[in-house]
């Protein structure tokens, strides 16, 4: 028997208790790879490659607030620019509040937003035939499979901000990487139901030349606007996506905490464990020392249990996190930056890294004092 079968062994060989250990501190980890995840997605994760050329354009104090039509040309005039399309949240119901219901809904340019959301793939008729139909509309493949949708199927919005349901037909699906399930129509059909909507947006889409405009052209926007009525705040699209979670309070704070309340709890269900597994054997610590072992091999048996237990813990609650993300991203309430929410393989190895690291910090300390054990006293042991 080797050294590494016989800890695997020995770290397993009460099964209830070393089940218990497995299982919370495979739940333990199971947050802790969750909460990387996010911070990796929210802070880290810079999205589709075509995005970093997106900008996008709001009301400074809110994107309840309007922005006027006009500043569209001022935009598209600007050094650097290449395309702006109007974008303006419709916030609709679709058949009822059911949340399984719920899927994003804009009002733009048809033309010109094919334009700035380039990695949106659309056959080119029926790209050209939603541009035509000013009742048209286009949907993503995944909405379409949700609800059983074709191309020249009527769907019907019913208005929750604005006072109009607009009966549309689907004229163009397209897909993308990660899926958006999203709905746009044209902003001129809005405009014509809703009178004191006419000439104004919600928010500005824009496309630049390159990554490196991405920084100036949104300075020179805001302070092209700075000192009208309805100034401007414009940012990056992950930044824009990113400011929805801003409203929730200071995440980084909340996430970190959780982090570290949760790598705390692991440390004491494995030192817990590990002190009783070795109390309770210091006549085993004795005999083995009696057979020939060393202090750093009764060190390393101990602490190789630690380790072993930790790791499995870890491996179980990656496994479970990795399941649970790509349940979540391909839930029909996943929206936005949760299309892409999923746990990567460095995730996977910091968080089994930590168990690990966790199992021999926890063992280490009550295996040294075993492994210091004097023979006759571990033999006259009672326990």
């Amino acid at each position: 028997m080797t050294l590494s079968s016989f800890v695997v062994k020995n770290a397993f060989r009460n099964k209830r208790r070393s089940a218990l250990t497995v299982l919370s501190i495979g739940f333990s980890l199971l947050l802790l790879t969750l909460m990387m995840t996010i911070w990796r997605t929210f802070y880290i994760d810079q999205g589709a490659p075509d995005s970093a050329k997106r900008l996008m354009t709001r009301h400074r104090v809110s994107l309840t607030f309007f922005l006027p039509s006009y500043y569209r040309e001022k935009i598209r005039a600007l050094p650097g620019v290449v395309y702006v399309a109007p974008m303006t949240w419709f916030g609709g119901r679709y058949k009822d509040d059911k949340p399984e219901n719920f899927f994003a809904q804009f009002a733009t340019d048809p033309e010109e937003y094919l334009k700035v959301a380039a990695d949106k793939n659309v056959p080119a008729d029926q790209a050209q035939a939603w541009i035509r139909d000013r009742a048209g509309a286009m949907v993503d493949v995944e909405l379409a499979k949700k609800y059983g949708w074709k191309i020249g199927d009527h769907v019907t919005l019913q208005g929750t901000i604005f006072p109009v349901n607009p009966e549309l037909t689907i004229r163009a699906i397209y897909t993308m990487t990660p899926a958006n399930k999203s709905f746009y129509f044209h902003a001129k059909y809005l405009e014509e139901a809703v009178s004191w909507y006419k000439g104004q947006t919600g928010f500005f889409f824009t496309r630049v030349a390159s990554p490196g405009d991405i920084a100036p052209t949104s300075h020179t926007i805001d302070d092209m606007f700075r000192n009208s009525p309805q100034p401007t705040k414009t940012e990056s699209e992950k930044a824009f996506q990113l400011s929805f979670i801003a409203m929730l309070g200071n995440v980084k704070a909340f996430i970190l905490s959780i982090c570290a309340a949760v790598v705390f709890a692991i440390l004491l269900v494995a030192a817990n464990t590990m002190a009783m597994s070795i109390r309770e054997r210091t006549r085993e610590v004795a005999m083995l020392k009696t057979l020939g072992f060393t202090r750093a091999s009764v060190l390393s048996l101990f602490v190789g249990e630690g380790v072993a237990l930790s790791v499995a813990g870890g491996l179980l609650g990656v496994a479970i996190a990795a399941l649970l993300t790509r349940v979540i991203a391909h839930s029909p309430y996943a929206t936005g930056i949760l299309f892409g929410f999923r746990v990567s393989l460095a995730t996977m190895g910091i968080a089994v890294v930590i168990a690990a690291f966790v199992g021999f910090l926890s063992a280490y300390f009550p295996a040294y004092n075993a492994s210091r054990l004097n023979i006759v006293e571990g033999l006259r042991h009672i326990g």
